[in-house]
């Protein structure tokens, strides 16, 4: 079929001509978001952490304590060391984040700091709000409401700092407390002669 030059010209110069490409590429950005796969949930990773945990118990100054026998529902995201000899610090921690049972966020968090210094730092808050017994040990608990954020903290006889957080309530906080135990120190290979 062949267009006049008159119509041609009035059909791709002008306002006329600009609104027809813009609709064009609308179109075409519309099809492409209608068929291209999505999700609305954020999807996390999950992470093994027995490295970390290796490390620590191989390197860090201080006993460890892990979780032993969560339950399949809570899910380990994240996990860093930081502080250790090769990181030339003598402050270490360890950092060990989860998705809860629930689609919440709790954390363990473990360091040789000055207890002063880091439970304000890890829990958001300077102040406890009261304690209370969990697993046969005392706990500070923490909340700071304009981030919804809990915590237990604690602070053991050999000066290390113990911080269970998270945007979770304090009964799925106190199911990651009950499952710490004390790792033993892992033997480091000897390569003397």
């Amino acid at each position: 079929m062949q267009v006049a030059p008159g119509v041609y010209k009035r059909l791709t110069g002008g306002p006329f001509g600009f609104a027809m490409a813009m609709l064009a590429c609308l179109l075409i950005v519309g099809v492409i978001y209608l068929i291209t796969p999505r999700s609305d949930n954020d999807v996390l990773p999950t992470v093994d952490y027995s490295d970390q945990l290796f490390t620590m118990r191989a390197a860090a100054p201080f006993p460890v304590h892990a979780p032993e026998g969560l339950a399949p529902g809570w899910r380990p995201t994240s996990s860093r060391v930081t502080g250790l000899a090769a990181d030339g610090g003598d402050k270490v921690a360890w950092h060990l984040g989860f998705l809860t049972p629930s689609g919440r966020y709790a954390a363990l968090e473990q360091s040789n700091e000055k207890p002063g210094d880091y439970i304000p730092r890890m829990t958001n808050s300077r102040a406890p709000t009261g304690a209370e017994e969990v697993a046969g040990a005392t706990w500070q608990k923490y909340h700071r409401k304009d981030k919804g954020a809990n915590s237990y903290a604690r602070t053991l006889p050999n000066g290390v700092s113990l911080v269970v957080t998270g945007n979770t309530g304090y009964e799925e906080l106190a199911v990651l407390v009950k499952s710490l135990r004390e790792q033993p120190k892992q033997p480091t290979a000897n390569t003397g002669s």
